[in-house]
């Protein structure tokens, strides 16, 4: 069953972490059965509800699956091996398009608005007690929010995207609940959501973001929180039009406590406008940050939502790290006051590198995906074989794995570093390695 792997550990938390490991080190793999509860615990010696506690623990933290009489197995995906394992290894000389980072040449120069910042702590330390989060910021964010018809409501600064939908994830829910997700979608919040013990229910996907009668299928199924991209869906390009927000708002005003997650992680460098859902529930948290206009190492996303939801947040945060280093906060808000980016220089920068494949792929017969971003979204029938053809001829791409549950398989493109003089060689590789185009949507 295990093959020559053994499990061992007198306790509950000494048998799930052996597990745990054994999963880390790729001693035992996806799929591969654990021994029944009786069994295992007659093999160590302990009671029977010693094993039940360990595989209750290692189920909620998103390593196992159990399936009725069936038993328990690892997880297809485990959360102990990240989606980010399913990395391909671009050979010296070729051209890796699957990361998903910005151009680094669009990113602005941190140094004068970091200088600016520190300069401004020296003259006003922070010290504890002090407010959290800074005045300015606030301002800034709420009068953008404001205008792009965000719901009114407290402000929350976070370590980036992923870490304010976790800690609203956690503020509302318990193991064993379900969340509606994008498919295909972000690869870490994929990998998060069973981490924290809870249950991806996937939501297809089409040009215009989540489809409606997916939604509702999920949440009658019993899905207690939607998570959505609103602009430049990762790995779709996918952004909700005004049609398809209203029809969305409509079926989360038939399910009021359905807890809402908004993520908006390339405002101001994408070239569509938003079109929220926030408001169409009783629980709502709607989240941008810096990474991708300002650089993935500016750990910082702005949090709004409802008291509730920010109140919750920010009373955990206290209790961990505290808050968000104030150094930071006011290093973002030069970077916004500055002018250190051309917000529509950048959006057009990518929209025409995005549009140029997409276009080129189009004349070569191969359908893509891609209304805003960085990224472009290319349904295949055979994944592993594109990936290994397109790898031979020099071109690194994200394996449609990394985002999918039950979606049919794809690949996407970064297209943030490519060159006009790429895309004709590119399109021409990928329609090489995925001929003949199957045609057909994304989910």
């Amino acid at each position: 069953m295990l093959g020559e792997y053994l499990i061992q550990g007198r306790g509950a938390a000494e048998i799930a972490a052996g597990v745990e490991r054994a999963v880390g080190a790729g001693e035992l793999e996806p799929g591969q059965a654990l021994p029944p509860l009786r069994e295992l615990a007659a093999q160590l010696g302990v009671n029977p509800n010693t094993v039940a506690a360990a595989y209750r623990i290692l189920r909620e933290r998103g390593v196992i699956e159990t399936a009725g009489r069936r038993g328990s197995r690892i997880r297809a995906k485990p959360a102990t091996t990240g989606r980010e394992e399913l990395r391909v290894q671009v050979p010296a000389g070729g051209r890796d398009l699957s990361t998903g980072n910005p151009d680094p040449a669009l990113l602005p120069r941190l140094a004068p608005a970091l200088a600016a910042a520190a300069e401004q702590e020296d003259g006003r330390p922070f010290l504890y007690g002090d407010d959290p989060v800074d005045a300015d910021l606030v301002r800034i964010a709420r009068a953008e929010l404001d205008a792009d018809g965000v719901p009114e409501g407290p402000l929350a600064v976070t370590s980036g995207s992923l870490d304010a939908v976790e800690r609203v994830l956690a503020a509302h829910l318990r193991p064993g609940d379900a969340v509606a997700v994008e498919d295909p979608g972000w690869g870490s919040l994929l990998d998060l959501i069973p981490a924290l013990g809870l249950r991806t229910v996937p939501v297809g996907v089409d040009d215009d973001g989540p489809r409606p009668d997916d939604l509702r299928r999920a949440l009658e199924s019993g899905a207690r929180a939607l998570i959505v991209t609103d602009r430049a869906q990762n790995p779709t390009g996918a952004a909700v039009t005004a049609t398809r927000a209203r029809a969305l708002r409509a079926v989360l005003r038939d399910h009021p406590r359905t807890l809402l997650i908004e993520d908006d992680h390339c405002h101001g460098i994408v070239d569509l406008p938003l079109h929220p859902l926030a408001g169409a529930t009783r629980h709502w948290a709607f989240v941008r940050s810096a990474a991708k206009a300002y650089g993935p190492d500016l750990r910082l996303a702005v949090l709004a939502g409802d008291t509730v939801t920010v109140d919750r947040v920010r009373g955990r945060q206290r209790l961990g790290p505290g808050w968000v280093s104030l150094l930071l906060q006011r290093t973002v808000v030069r970077l916004w006051t500055d002018g250190a980016l051309d917000r529509t220089a950048v959006a057009e920068s990518y929209g025409a590198r995005r549009d140029a494949l997409v276009d080129a792929l189009a004349e070569r017969g191969v359908v893509a995906h891609g209304r805003s971003g960085m990224n472009v979204w290319i349904p295949v029938p055979d994944e592993t074989g594109a990936v290994a053809r397109l790898l031979q001829a020099g071109w690194g791409v994200a394996p449609g794995a990394r985002f999918r549950l039950a979606s049919p398989p794809g690949i996407r493109v970064t297209v943030s570093t490519l060159a006009a003089a790429d895309i004709s060689p590119l399109a021409q590789a990928v329609a090489a390695a995925v001929q003949p185009s199957p045609g057909r949507s994304y989910a």
